[in-house]
């Protein structure tokens, strides 16, 4: 469907693109009382405890329409997720295995307060809000172009191995979705995995990246583990180090996250790096590392699947 074309008062707009400047995924805990319209509304994967200039209007992405947004069974790559001249990652294992990826955020959600500051349930008795615009880079690059861009990498390489592929969103999702109806996707696709990506909008002088995984003892925190040190060690080798300032040796258990706490299915997130730091962030908005990072997440995969 057509994306709608919203305009927000001028002052709604600052308060939503404050929140792409203060919302990071993987610092401190969510609050899980009600968002004043007033505040900054807490992400998914955290808050950053940094404050920078508001984002102008013009640096939101323009969403490009894309087939990927339902499963899909061809074997075909997209030209993006083809290595030139390389031998590619590790594809064992992938073939009829159904595989979601769930790119965090929303390039539209600048347009959409209201519809993503409502409050659902986290999966640990608490509530947090539906979704967020994200972090974002000091000059401006979202976190939420940045998971798009590697899931479209990312799902090119899954296809071309073989695999069903599903996303929790497509390019004409106007907003969102909540992360319960991201974590009711994961589930109800019968997925072998699920793969979240984000970045995270930490302190200047953190770097790094870390792998949330399930903290909640339950049927899938155990494999979800594996998954984490999977896709930890394949990162990890792609040119990122483990984070500095969060998490142990690049794995970051959490039990505030209803995108993990509600899912049946093993499930971790990737947080790519700090996108506040200025060495992370150049890498982060490198095509050619965001290629390295979807092939790194194959590899990954491949492993845990294999």
């Amino acid at each position: 469907m057509r994306v709608r074309d919203v305009r927000l008062p001028a002052v709604a707009l600052t308060v939503v693109m404050a929140v792409a400047a203060t919302s990071g995924c993987g610092g401190a805990a969510p609050v899980a009382a009600p968002v004043p319209a007033s505040s900054v509304p807490v992400s998914e994967a955290a808050v950053s405890p940094s404050p920078t200039p508001e984002l102008s209007p013009s640096l939101v992405p323009t969403p490009t329409r894309s087939p990927s947004a339902t499963p899909s069974k061809k074997a075909s790559a997209s030209p993006a997720a083809t290595r030139a001249g390389g031998a590619g990652p590790r594809t064992a294992g992938l073939a009829g295995k159904t595989i979601v990826i769930d790119p965090g955020h929303n390039r539209n959600n600048f347009q959409h307060a209201a519809e993503i500051g409502k409050q659902v349930p986290d999966g640990n008795g608490g509530q947090k809000t539906c979704d967020t615009t994200g972090t974002s880079t000091n000059d401006g690059y979202t976190e939420a172009a940045y998971t798009w861009d590697v899931a479209q990498r990312l799902a090119g390489l899954l296809r071309a191995a073989g695999a069903n592929v599903v996303m929790t969103l497509g390019a004409d999702t106007p907003w969102g979705p909540c992360i319960t109806e991201r974590a009711r996707i994961g589930n109800t696709s019968k997925a072998a995995v699920v793969i979240g990506i984000h970045a995270d909008g930490g302190t200047a002088g953190g770097t790094g990246f870390h792998v949330m995984e399930p903290g909640l003892p339950g049927p899938i925190q155990a494999e979800s583990h594996r998954l984490a040190i999977a896709v930890r060690d394949a990162y990890r080798a792609a040119g990122m180090r483990p984070a500095s300032y969060i998490g142990t040796d690049g794995l970051n258990p959490r039990v505030d996250m209803a995108g993990l706490n509600l899912s049946t299915v093993p499930k971790v997130m990737l947080e790519g790096g700090n996108m506040r730091n200025a060495s992370d962030a150049a890498m982060l908005k490198s095509p050619e590392f965001r290629q390295k990072t979807a092939e790194a997440l194959v590899t990954a995969l491949s492993t845990f699947l294999s």
